[in-house]
């Protein structure tokens, strides 16, 4: 009898999910909230003003714009983006999110729409070499929970991995000489801090990192599982947006190079 009882139950709770979608009405779409994080130069800031700003914050504004969307901007700490979308704090995540396997799995994302590879940072005078025995025993500085903290974690087993919040707290810990070396994003670090007088005596060292099981196949916007109509409207918008010339704008804003395939 309990098993019986159990099975209809079961059932019963499968024909309502089975009728759910058809009896809800689908969202329309014309307002939409965007996460984005706020702390990641030059893709995303909050200004002097107190506003956000950044080619991340331009894109998504274009993007509604290009989809007759009204979008309300909500910032949210990196390492919390994917619950805080699954949980509908917000709509999609535009803060230069790469398209991981791994991601995939709880998320939907669209087509890329920038492609930067990542790279590390350290003191020109120390003459460091990026090898995993090359960075043996030094402190190497990443920002939580990203596809860099992943790489690292799993490829520089010998060296001590920081992890902190916000990338500005990397760049300040490396500048103070706390950390030996920092990885992440190639064009935020080169905008965030190798440009700014706390970068003065740093630059790149070692390869551009592109190998996609770590690093992904660019960035793209992360929409809930079941938002696919969300997810289609933003995949006809990014090329509408390239095709007008629209994306170009922004880009040179910030850039000197196209973000959208940039490799170096």
């Amino acid at each position: 009898m309990q098993r019986r009882s159990l099975f209809l139950i079961t059932l019963v709770t499968a024909l309502a999910s089975a009728a759910a979608p058809a009896l809800a009405q689908s969202p329309d779409w014309k307002k939409v909230r965007i996460g984005v994080e706020g702390a990641y130069p030059p893709f995303s800031e909050v200004g002097p003003d107190g506003k956000l700003k950044g080619f991340d914050i331009d894109i998504a504004l274009a993007l509604c714009a290009q989809i007759k969307a009204e979008c309300t901007l909500v910032q949210q700490e990196w390492d919390g983006m994917i619950p805080a979308l699954n949980s509908k704090k917000f709509d999609a995540i535009i803060a230069s999110m790469a398209i991981t396997d791994e991601r995939k799995k709880v998320v939907n994302f669209t087509d890329k729409y920038m492609n930067t590879p990542a790279r590390m940072v350290g003191r020109v005078d120390a003459k460091l070499d990026a090898s995993p025995a090359g960075l043996k025993g030094k402190r190497i500085g990443v920002q939580r929970a990203t596809i860099h903290d992943r790489f690292l974690t799993e490829v520089y087993k010998d060296s001590e991995i920081v992890r902190y919040a916000k990338q500005e707290e990397v760049y300040l810990d490396l500048a103070a000489g706390r950390i030996d070396v920092a990885m992440g994003d190639s064009v935020a670090m080169d905008g965030g801090f190798l440009k700014k007088p706390m970068g003065k005596g740093h630059g790149f060292f070692g390869p551009a990192y592109n190998d996609p099981k770590y690093f992904g196949y660019g960035a793209g916007i992360a929409v809930r599982k079941s938002d696919t109509d969300l997810q289609a409207r933003f995949n006809a918008a990014i090329p509408a947006i390239r095709a007008n010339g629209v994306y170009k704008k922004i880009q040179d804003k910030y850039f000197d190079f196209d973000v959208y395939t940039e490799t170096k």
